[in-house]
Order: C-alpha cells, then sequence, then structure tokens
C-alpha cells in the first residue's frame, strides 16, 4: 500500500539547511500496523507527515495505494487525505464548541455527502466507538478517552484505507491508554491500515512491526513476536 524509495526532507533554517530524513526507503503492506518510534529529532513526525500528505519530500518518490504522490497539487493533496487517510492526533484536534456528532461529521462535509447521510454515518461511527450515548456533547463535556475515541470516529467516519496516529495516547492516564489500543488494535484486526507515531515502547510493542528511526534515517525494522529483522543499520 504504501511505498517510499530514497525519501528525504531538507528544511531551510536560518539560510541553512536541514536535513530531517535522508535515503529513507519503506514500504508497508495492506492491513500492517505499525509504530514508528525515535528519539526527539529523529524524523519520525516528518516521515508521519509526508505518509499522511500533510508535507511533500525534498527527494525521492512516495507511492500510496499505487499512485504517485509527487506532482499532485493541493486541491489533489486535499482529496487524498479526505478520502483514502484517517488521521488521530495526540491533542485531538476537536473543534471545542462542537458536538460530538459535528465533529465526527466534519470531515463528510468537505465531501459534499448531504446531512441526512453525513448524520447517520457520524452515528454509525461513534456508535462503533462506544460513544452512541454522548452524540451531543461538546469536548469540554467529554474526558481524555472519550474525546480520543471522537477523534477515532472523525478518522473512521469516512471510510479510509490508511489511518495515521500520532502520539494517540500521549495525554491519556495508563487505563485510558489502554482502552484506546485495545480498540485500535481492533481496527486493525478488521483490516485496517494503521501507523503510530509513538515514543512510549509498551505502546511500540503492541504493533505488529517496529521502524525506528535514528538522525533521519531508518535504523531497525523488526517483525513483532518473531526472531525476524527485516532491515538493522549499525
Amino acid at each position: 500500500m504504501i511505498e517510499l524509495s530514497n525519501i528525504g526532507k531538507t528544511y531551510q533554517l536560518g539560510g541553512e539547511g536541514y536535513a530531517a530524513l535522508e535515503g529513507v526507503n519503506l514500504r508497508i503492506a495492506r492491513g500492517e500496523f505499525v509504530a514508528l518510534i525515535g528519539a526527539s529529532g529523529s524524523g519520525k513526525s516528518t516521515l508521519m507527515n509526508i505518509l499522511g500528505c500533510l508535507d511533500v519530500p525534498t527527494t525521492g518518490s512516495y507511492v500510496l495505494d499505487g499512485r504517485a504522490v509527487a506532482g499532485l497539487d493541493e486541491a489533489q493533496l486535499a482529496a487524498v487525505r479526505n478520502r483514502k487517510i484517517g488521521f488521530i492526533f495526540q491533542n485531538f484536534h476537536l473543534l471545542p464548541r462542537a458536538s460530538a456528532w459535528s465533529n465526527v461529521a466534519q470531515p463528510l462535509i468537505y465531501r459534499g455527502v448531504p446531512r441526512a447521510q453525513r448524520e447517520a454515518a457520524a452515528r454509525e461511527a461513534l456508535c462503533r466507538v462506544g460513544l452512541e450515548h454522548r452524540l451531543h456533547h461538546k469536548p469540554n463535556e467529554l474526558s481524555g478517552g472519550q474525546r480520543q475515541r471522537v477523534a477515532i470516529a472523525r478518522a473512521l467516519v469516512g471510510a479510509p484505507q490508511l489511518l495515521l496516529a500520532d502520539e494517540p495516547t500521549g495525554n491519556l492516564d495508563s487505563k485510558t491508554a489502554a482502552e484506546i489500543m485495545a480498540l485500535l488494535t481492533e481496527l486493525h484486526g478488521e483490516g485496517l491500515t494503521l501507523i503510530i507515531v509513538t515514543h512510549e515502547p509498551g505502546i511500540a510493542a503492541q504493533c505488529r512491526r517496529v521502524v525506528r528511526l535514528h538522525d533521519g534515517r531508518i535504523a531497525q525494522d523488526e517483525m513483532q513476536g518473531t526472531a525476524q529483522r527485516v532491515a538493522e543499520v549499525a
């Protein structure tokens, strides 16, 4: 589903170039459950932004579901994000004055989906994450775990092929984090492709594959629960 070839990303800082990613090669098959780990500044967030078509690489090629991302204009990138990718963020990114239903339905507005269909789809997504009794509650009326469930429902409402989660348990207590990871694991079991950025070893250990970045390069890529090491760079 995902094929990155010799991906590099350079930012200009104070007139000098800073290489956030260099020579990244990565393939992720449909249905995989992958953790991206690494220290602060390792490049994992930059890589996640490229995977989510929120940023574009300076060098290399990115093919998503058989389509080359390079050369797509902003409108085309927005369409890819809206139809193929669901996003979950550490800080939830919910509209504070909108109800859970309105937050979840938001991506469908950009697709031009009629209100009745949006309402039905948002209700179904909220039921899927166990919040059928919180449809009309605003974010400040929900716990942190419930807000993250609303964010997950919003990511799911458009039936994406790829789910990207950036530190999805970072603002949650350990019990709630375990509940969110159980939900994500369940979604993976239903066939979704999941990629999680995390700095928590316990979260990464629940993923089937772990990719570790160091100084903008892939330092390790291995399957969990087996002795198989896909790639390791000294």
